[in-house]
């Protein structure tokens, strides 16, 4: 008998299927982007489901407006005060003063503006909406009320993530205001610039597209603070603990995508809207 047959058949190789799998780099970052997605394509058709919660969207429009009002008018009048001394100073240098008008309320209006919004709206409304949320998440409230057949999205984040879009495009508008006539007056009283000068180039680079490129803006950055806040708001981790990283990380996450989204729509709008006179 050979040694082979004396020693028996030969074990067999393990199992690989009960052999713990790693992790695939990214991927957790991949699902999560995922159902950020799901949760705003859930929110876009909960919209124009019935019944709307006009209650909650008037309580949540009011709060979120309350707590921005101020800050966002206070940031503002800094804002476009830098913007103008910058412009002017450099337009001093290249002989081209009477410009100063025009180019700083386009900065102000095109950029400035819907980030100062979206900002605010992200770090005062976003993390009140995610803390608001979050506590209802861990107290098991959302569960009760998909128990009861309802919708934790229609009842709770459609009103939360229309009143930002609304109060962003309403800030919008103000702090461009504000902005443009603290630039006009640094520029006017600091930098001894004439007033005629400063409406003039205003009127000659400025055009409606602007103002409009300038509310889309505002809207985007709404959605974009309230989806965002909403979903970390919903996921929370850990208990009371993982409310306040929530929050901390809905405020960082949503500050990336608006810097990120700002320059997307800003290269289509200079490449679709023709410059004033071009």
């Amino acid at each position: 008998m050979t040694m082979e047959a004396e020693r028996g058949p030969a074990p067999a190789p393990p199992a690989r299927a009960g052999r713990p799998r790693r992790p695939v780099p990214g991927l957790g970052a991949l699902r999560q982007t995922g159902r950020l997605f799901a949760l705003a394509a859930a929110v876009t058709r909960a919209v124009f489901k019935r019944p709307f919660q006009l209650r909650e969207f008037i309580e949540q429009f009011w709060f979120i407006a309350s707590v921005t009002i101020l800050p966002a008018a206070l940031v503002s009048i800094p804002f476009g005060a830098v913007i103008a001394l910058q412009v002017g100073s450099l337009t001093q240098q290249l002989g081209a003063q009477s410009f100063t008008g025009g180019a700083s309320v386009l900065a102000v209006i095109q950029q400035a503006s819907p980030l100062i919004v979206a900002l605010l709206i992200a770090g005062a409304g976003g993390s009140a909406i995610c803390a608001d949320l979050g506590s209802r998440t861990i107290r098991e409230e959302l569960d009760a009320m998909e128990v009861m057949g309802v919708s934790p999205v229609q009842r709770l984040v459609v009103p939360r993530v229309l009143a930002t879009m609304f109060v962003a495009v309403l800030l919008n508008g103000m702090v461009s205001v504000v902005g443009t006539l603290g630039g006009y007056f640094f520029n006017v009283i600091l930098q001894g610039g004439t007033p005629g000068a400063y409406l003039s180039s205003f009127s000659a680079l400025a055009q409606l597209p602007d103002l409009y490129v300038s509310e889309i803006k505002a809207l985007i950055f709404g959605f974009i603070a309230g989806i965002v806040a909403a979903y970390r708001g919903l996921n929370p981790r850990g208990g009371p603990k993982g409310v306040g990283d929530a929050v901390n990380q809905s405020v960082v996450i949503t500050f990336l995508l608006l810097f990120f989204v700002n320059m997307v729509l800003t290269g289509i709008y200079l490449q679709i809207v023709p410059p004033k006179g071009g």
